[in-house]
C-alpha cells in the first residue's frame, strides 16, 4: 500500500510533523521526511474570520488545491483522495444519537460533532488505517453515563468494519516534555493482513505485548492495577440507537477490540527517564515574559489554595476550595499539560524561575513549542503572540506520532 494520508482537523501540522519528522531552518525552510504522504488536508476554524492554523499549515506546507481551508461539514466526502491512513485530533463532544422523528433510517447526531464527519469519510473512502488523538475524558464522557461516548465510536467503527486499538499516552511517561495525557485511536480494517494476525492474539497479550502500541510505548506486564478489567460486546446492542440509549461502561486505559467484542485493561507505563523542564527554557528572553509586582501578587493568589464563597443558582451558599500548586513550576520535571490559555494571567500557565537571576517569568512562544516538540518558531508565521499559545495549547506532543511512525510505518509496508 501506498502511505497516502489525509490529515483532518489539521491545526498546524502535528500529525504531519511527527509522522514525517519535520525540521525547519533558520530562514524558515521546511524540511520534511517524505515517508508519507499527504494528499489532502483540512483545517476551519468557524469561530474567526482569520484562519491563522490554516495560513500556519499552508505557510510551512506550501499552498496547494490539496490543503483545504472550509467547513468539514460541507465538504463532498467523495471528493476527498483516495488514501491509506486518516489522522486527526477532534474535539469531545455529545455524541449521543437519536432517531428522527418520522423513524426514517440514519443517523441523527447533534448537529457539529465532528466525529460524524470521521464517520462519513469512513464510510465513503473505507481508509484501510486511522490514527485519531483525544483528550482522555472521551473514555469516561459523560459524567451521566460513563463511556457512552466512546462506546458509541468503538460501535460505529465495528459497523464499518474495523477493528479498533487504544491507549492513554502521558508524553511525560517516554522522556517527553509535557505531562499530556491523550488517548490515541488505531482503527484497521477487516479486510488488512493486520487484522488478520491480530484477530488470532489473545486479546491480553495484543495490550501488553504485541499489538500496536505495545513495542513503543511499554507497560508494566505485571497487573497491578485495583480496576476490574472491562469486557464486552458492543454487538449485543441491537444497533447505535440502543447502545446510545443503555451503555455503561467504565472503559481503562488500554483496550482491543476485535469481532465487536472488547478488553479494556488500567495499565501502567514502562517509565524512562523524565525530561526536565529546565532543559528547554531559553538563558535570555526578553524583559517582557519577567512578571511584575502587580502580576506576581495575582500569580500568587490564584496558585494558592483558596476557599471562596459562592451561591449556586438557586441561592443556595456553598464554599469553592482549591488546593495549591508548585510556584513557581518545578524545573526537574517535565512541563505540566498546557493549555490554550497559556501566558495569560491564570492558574494554568506557567511560571518559571531561573537560578540564573532568580526572576520569575512565563514561558514564551518558542519554549510553548519545545512543550510539544514542534520545531522554533514553527507557528511565527504571522500571528499574534496570544494565538500562537492558543495553536500549542490545542496541538499534541509530536514526539508522540513520531514514536509511533516505525509501528505504522512496518504495518503498512506489510499490505498489498
Amino acid at each position: 500500500m501506498d502511505k497516502k494520508v489525509v490529515e483532518l482537523f489539521a491545526g498546524v501540522g502535528g500529525f504531519r510533523v511527527g509522522l514525517n519528522n519535520v525540521k525547519l531552518s533558520k530562514n524558515g525552510e521546511t524540511f520534511e521526511d517524505n515517508n508519507w504522504d499527504f494528499v489532502w488536508a483540512n483545517q476551519w476554524e468557524p469561530s474567526t474570520k482569520s484562519q491563522p492554523a490554516f495560513y500556519c499549515y499552508q505557510t510551512r506546507f506550501g499552498k496547494s488545491n490539496n490543503h483545504v481551508n472550509e467547513d468539514i461539514t460541507k465538504i463532498n466526502k467523495k471528493d476527498i483522495p483516495d488514501h491509506t491512513l486518516l489522522v486527526g485530533g477532534f474535539p469531545c463532544q455529545d455524541y449521543s444519537v437519536a432517531r428522527g422523528l418520522s423513524g426514517e433510517k440514519g443517523i441523527t447526531g447533534k448537529k457539529g460533532v465532528l466525529w460524524w464527519e470521521i464517520y462519513e469519510i469512513l464510510k465513503v473512502k473505507k481508509t484501510p488505517f486511522v490514527l485519531l488523538e483525544n483528550v482522555d475524558r472521551l473514555l469516561k464522557s459523560p459524567s451521566t453515563q460513563k463511556g457512552r461516548d466512546f462506546g458509541i465510536m468503538l460501535r460505529c467503527l465495528e459497523d464499518l468494519g474495523y477493528g479498533v486499538e487504544w491507549r492513554v499516552i502521558n508524553a511525560a511517561d517516554y522522556s517527553m516534555p509535557q505531562r499530556r495525557r491523550r488517548v490515541f485511536i488505531f482503527a484497521f480494517k477487516k479486510s488488512t493482513n493486520y487484522y488478520k494476525s491480530i484477530v488470532k492474539k489473545s486479546m491480553k497479550n495484543i495490550i501488553y505485548s504485541n499489538g500496536f502500541f505495545s513495542s513503543q510505548f511499554p507497560v508494566e506486564k505485571k497487573h497491578v492495577s485495583k480496576h476490574k478489567d472491562t469486557l464486552g460486546d458492543i454487538k449485543i446492542y441491537k444497533d447505535i440507537y440502543d447502545l446510545s440509549d443503555n451503555f455503561n461502561k467504565l472503559l481503562r486505559n488500554s483496550g482491543i477490540m476485535v469481532k465487536g467484542k472488547y478488553l479494556s485493561i488500567e495499565t501502567d507505563p514502562v517509565k524512562t527517564k523524565q525530561f526536565e523542564l529546565q532543559d528547554l527554557l531559553k538563558k535570555r528572553v526578553s524583559n517582557y515574559y519577567y512578571l511584575s509586582e502587580q502580576k506576581l501578587k495575582k500569580f500568587k493568589y490564584l496558585k494558592g489554595s483558596k476557599k471562596v464563597p459562592r451561591k449556586r443558582p438557586n441561592g443556595e451558599p456553598y464554599f469553592y476550595s482549591e488546593g495549591s500548586m508548585s510556584f513557581p513550576d518545578r524545573l526537574d520535571m517535565p512541563g505540566r499539560t498546557m493549555l490554550t490559555s497559556e501566558s495569560s494571567i491564570n492558574r494554568s500557565t506557567h511560571v518559571v524561575k531561573l537560578s540564573k537571576n532568580g526572576k520569575l517569568r512565563t514561558l514564551t512562544p518558542i519554549e510553548a513549542e519545545r512543550l510539544n516538540t514542534f520545531p522554533d518558531n514553527w507557528t511565527n508565521t504571522g500571528m499574534t503572540e496570544r494565538q500562537r499559545f492558543f495553536m500549542m495549547g490545542n496541538a499534541l506532543v509530536c514526539d508522540v506520532v513520531t514514536l509511533i511512525n516505525p509501528k505504522i510505518s512496518n504495518i503498512i509496508d506489510s499490505e498489498k
